[in-house]
């Protein structure tokens, strides 16, 4: 900027000062006219500000969504490990599940006389596989005392209609309250909710 035009660069554009000012001193118009666009917001910096705020707020929802997740744990089968697999593969193989550990997911439901877990889209008893809660594996929210199963800031744990990841071993001779379901899995040791 030349030295004539910084000495009225802090004029604010909308007073009709610098009008008067710029005739006075011989000023072209032109250079008034640099002095006022260069006083107004650009729209580079107005767009670099609206992007860093919109990127902190996604960035502060999505970390938020990280904390959402809950985790239920027990000390029952510490050492073994559990093998991952689908909820439709390991309905279409049962069999060869039979007495192995897994690690599913599913939307689980419950009600008079059911607790199973469902894959998406089923919803059919004969298609679920039958969730054996036990007091034998008592299971904890991580890092606190909380149980799955205790009353907390005013209510149950809501597991109704949820997806849940759950760990246990399968039991193809349990079928659940009066045989609804094709096999259970017990000794549920992890709920991730």
């Amino acid at each position: 900027m030349d030295p004539e035009c910084k000495k009225y660069a802090d004029i604010k554009p909308w007073s009709a000062f610098p009008v008067t000012i710029a005739a006075a001193t011989g000023i072209r118009y032109l250079h008034l006219f640099k002095i006022i666009v260069m006083a107004l917001p650009q729209p580079r910096q107005a767009h670099s500000r609206y992007t860093a705020l919109v990127a902190a707020v996604l960035c502060c929802a999505l970390s938020s969504c990280k904390h959402n997740s809950r985790i239920y744990k027990s000390n029952c089968d510490a050492g073994v490990s559990f093998k991952q697999v689908s909820f439709h593969q390991l309905m279409d193989s049962l069999a060869n599940f039979d007495q192995q550990y897994v690690e599913v997911s599913g939307k689980y439901q419950e009600d008079k006389e059911l607790s199973a877990l469902f894959g998406d889209g089923t919803s059919a008893d004969s298609d679920g596989l039958w969730v054996n809660f036990s007091q034998d594996c008592p299971l904890y929210l991580s890092g606190t005392h909380q149980g799955l199963f205790e009353y907390n800031d005013g209510q149950f744990t809501q597991l109704n209609n949820r997806s849940i990841t759950i760990r246990g071993r399968i039991d193809l001779r349990n079928k659940g309250s009066h045989s609804k379901c094709k096999a259970a899995i017990d000794r549920v040791s992890l709920v991730k909710l």
